[in-house]
């Protein structure tokens, strides 16, 4: 079995055995009952996921990969997944993943296991239904570091693919 398909049986397999959960929003504010005033709901705005701060969809946007990887990990699998069902139960939004290196390596290289880390989590989405251009892969190879340091601790920030999201 080549690596690429065990790659992606493993992260097929991770994503079966992983459970999700959601969390509803409250969005009726009962009024009191005790009132001499007819009770009275108020809605409250409610914003997409990807727009809502506490949201994990808009707190868990980044997967990790390993040096000199770009295979999903098994313990990164729960955050493609859970961005995978959110992009396609909305099918209208469209994103970025942008693939980063640390910061080891020469330019062009950087900027190909980026890329090659983008389309690895495209890949990743579309096993949860994700549609084809929903999704753009594209790198920024170590341009865009996530940590300035010099050691493992920050290059293992820096080896990621985000999803970037329109901000309205």
């Amino acid at each position: 079995m080549s690596t690429r398909s065990f790659a992606l049986l493993s992260l097929v397999s991770v994503a079966l055995l992983s459970a999700c959960s959601s969390t509803k929003l409250d969005n009726v504010s009962d009024a009191s009952a005790t009132s001499a005033a007819p009770a009275m709901s108020t809605v409250a705005p409610v914003l997409a996921d990807h727009l809502n701060p506490n949201s994990l969809i808009s707190k868990e946007r980044s997967v990790y990969f390993d040096f000199d990887k770009f295979d999903i990990k098994a313990d990164q699998a729960a955050v493609v997944e859970r961005q995978g069902k959110y992009l396609a139960a909305n099918g209208a939004l469209k994103i970025r993943a942008e693939g980063n290196a640390d910061e080891r390596g020469g330019r062009e290289y950087n900027l190909a296991l980026g890329q090659k880390r983008a389309e690895a989590v495209v890949r990743g989405l579309k096993v949860y239904g994700v549609k084809e251009g929903q999704v753009e892969p594209v790198s920024f190879g170590s341009e865009k570091p996530q940590a300035m340091g010099h050691d493992e601790a920050a290059w293992a920030q820096n080896r990621r693919v985000d999803l970037a999201y329109p901000t309205k």
